[in-house]
């Protein structure tokens, strides 16, 4: 069990079906800020961002997502699913439970996709969302429409996981398939044995396996849900527009999602949004940018209501 992390202590809380592994840094008084993080990586991506948040006077709240670290399933029977309606019941749920008034959320992969969920379904549960890449609701109707081969080949994990040969390889081969897909990733960044090592612990919890390929198989319509999101899926099947005040990153050395301008997903985002590049960043960009990615959040949490 993962008691304690660079980034500090780990306490557990209820919520939902989940028990819940979180760091929680900073003033506890502080303007509410939860940071998501992605797969195939752990909390210890904000390793660099949290002190910077904490030094502005903020409660800065850092969960492992289901399937990963200490956070585990409070009952035997529920379904393992990694679906999107799945990570943002979750959040809600975490929000709920730790009483958590209007944070600005912040993720990227499938920590962003948490939070974009929220943001758009819960609006008023959020004061301002930090996402890279955009707009991460997913289209799961349109999951069978093919994209550029070379950006399909960035996601070669994707149908890997869609096999049992690939369940089986990720049951396996955790660290190992992290590595390529880290190095796939971030092209610019240089990590080593023991920061992969350090985020592979995560990867030793008992659904781990279950949570991703249920994940990869959903997105791509191959996998039924969780009969418990149902309603939340059909509300997301919808692409529902995000309100809330947004800043979208895109790190310009992310190797699978080549970085825009932020047109493309422009229309999501009916609220004020503002969408900046990173130089030299790649997917996992707060561990590459700490410094971009905390002022994003600075910037979101000093913006005057309804500025």
């Amino acid at each position: 069990m993962i008691t304690t992390t660079a980034l500090g202590p780990v306490t557990t809380v209820d919520a939902g079906p989940l028990t819940v592994g979180y760091v929680d840094a900073g003033d506890p008084t502080g303007s509410p800020v939860v940071l998501l993080h992605g797969y195939p990586y752990d909390v210890h991506s904000y390793a660099g961002v949290v002190p910077l948040l904490a030094a502005e006077g903020l409660r800065v709240v850092v969960p492992y997502l289901r399937g990963h670290g200490p956070t585990t399933f409070r009952d035997p029977g529920t379904v393992r699913s990694g679906q999107q309606g799945a990570l943002g019941a979750d959040l809600l749920a975490l929000l709920d439970a730790l009483g958590l008034d209007s944070p600005v959320l912040a993720g990227y992969d499938w920590g962003g996709r948490a939070a974009c969920v929220v943001a758009a379904l819960w609006p008023e549960r959020v004061r301002g969302l930090v996402s890279v890449n955009g707009y991460l609701v997913q289209d799961v109707a349109a999951s069978r429409t093919p994209i550029r081969p070379d950006l399909e080949a960035g996601f070669w994990y994707f149908w890997y996981f869609s096999t049992e040969r690939g369940r089986r390889g990720l049951a396996q081969n955790r660290a190992e398939i992290a590595r390529v897909i880290w190095a796939r990733n971030s092209p610019e960044r240089s990590f080593t044995d023991a920061e992969l090592a350090r985020t592979a612990a995560a990867f030793d919890n008992p659904d781990h396996v279950d949570v991703v390929i249920h994940s990869y198989r959903h997105r791509l319509g191959l996998a039924p849900g969780d009969p418990a999101y149902e309603d939340v899926e059909r509300r997301l099947a919808a692409l529902p527009r995000i309100d809330v005040p947004t800043i979208t990153l895109d790190g310009l050395a992310d190797g699978n999602f080549p970085a825009t301008d932020g047109s493309p997903t422009a229309r999501f985002f009916g609220g004020p949004r503002e969408h900046r590049q990173v130089p030299h960043a790649g997917h996992d960009l707060p561990a590459e940018a700490p410094a971009a990615f905390a002022q994003a959040v600075l910037d979101l949490v000093r913006r005057p209501a309804g500025g």
